[in-house]
Formats: structure tokens, C-alpha cells, sequence
């Protein structure tokens, strides 16, 4: 790959041009990592709101009816539905394993086999999610299995 940035002091924003041969997986996942690039979500946390960069975001979960993002650090919840984050962060690599859970695959480290034909992801922080039946097909394609 081969990456040329040009410095034009007119331009009023960035802009970034990608040329390839034919859109592949390396292709859009430049293009998801573009996409995420300013993306925030907010959540609360002892009275505070704060903002997260979705980089940061290691999976959302939806438990008893609230949702929660988690970060390496902590927890915050949202106000919004899980749906809604899943919709605020399409073209990412938010990926959804379960009815009640997104996971972000920037932050996977490996993939085993679980019982019942579903799969667990390990994250980088050591945690672990588990993939619904339903959803496990998707996931094993996304990695080319």
C-alpha cells in the first residue's frame, strides 16, 4: 500500500482519496477505520456525562433494559436503545453478536469455537463475548471461514 499526502493550505477540511485496483475487505476496512475516525458516543457515569472517541469503545451491552458501553476503563451508560447505537455506528467494525450485545472486532484478539454452534471472541482486554448461533455465521465470514 502506498500512502501520499498532499498539503493544500485552500482546502477547508480533509479530504482523502482512495485508489485500488477493485474494492476488497483491506479496502473497506480503511474505509470503516475513516468512517470512526471523529465518531463519539456519550455515556454517564457518577453524575457526569462524558465523550468517548468509538475507538475506545470495546463492545455496548444491553442488561435489564439500559445500555452500557465499556471501555478498557470503565463503564458509562447510554440513553440510547442498543439499536441506536448499532445505527450510529454503522460502517464501523461494530459487529452485532448477540440481541443484546455489539462488539467492536478492532479490539478481538481471537476467535475459538463454543458449544451449540456459537463462537466466543476474546478481547485485547481479556474479556470474552459470546456469539449467538444466530449470529455466528456472520461473524465467521467477516473473518473468511
Amino acid at each position: 500500500m502506498n500512502v501520499t499526502i498532499s498539503e493544500q493550505p485552500t482546502l477547508i477540511d480533509i479530504e482523502v482519496a482512495i485508489v485500488c485496483p477493485r474494492i476488497d475487505d483491506r479496502v473497506q476496512r480503511i474505509v470503516a477505520s475513516l468512517n470512526a475516525f471523529d465518531r463519539k458516543l456519550t455515556g454517564a457515569r457518577d453524575g457526569a456525562t462524558f465523550i468517548v472517541p468509538i475507538d475506545e469503545v470495546l463492545y455496548a451491552e444491553t442488561v435489564d433494559g439500559t445500555t452500557f458501553f465499556y471501555t478498557r476503563d470503565t463503564v458509562l451508560e447510554t440513553p440510547l436503545r442498543l439499536y441506536e447505537v448499532e445505527d450510529r455506528l454503522a460502517g464501523t467494525e461494530f459487529v452485532r453478536v448477540s440481541k443484546q450485545m455489539l462488539v467492536n472486532f478492532d479490539h478481538v484478539k481471537a476467535i475459538r469455537p463454543f458449544d451449540n454452534a456459537r463462537v466466543q471472541l476474546l478481547l485485547d482486554n481479556g474479556e470474552a463475548a459470546i456469539v449467538s448461533r444466530q449470529y455466528a455465521p456472520a461473524i465467521k465470514r467477516k473473518i473468511g471461514l
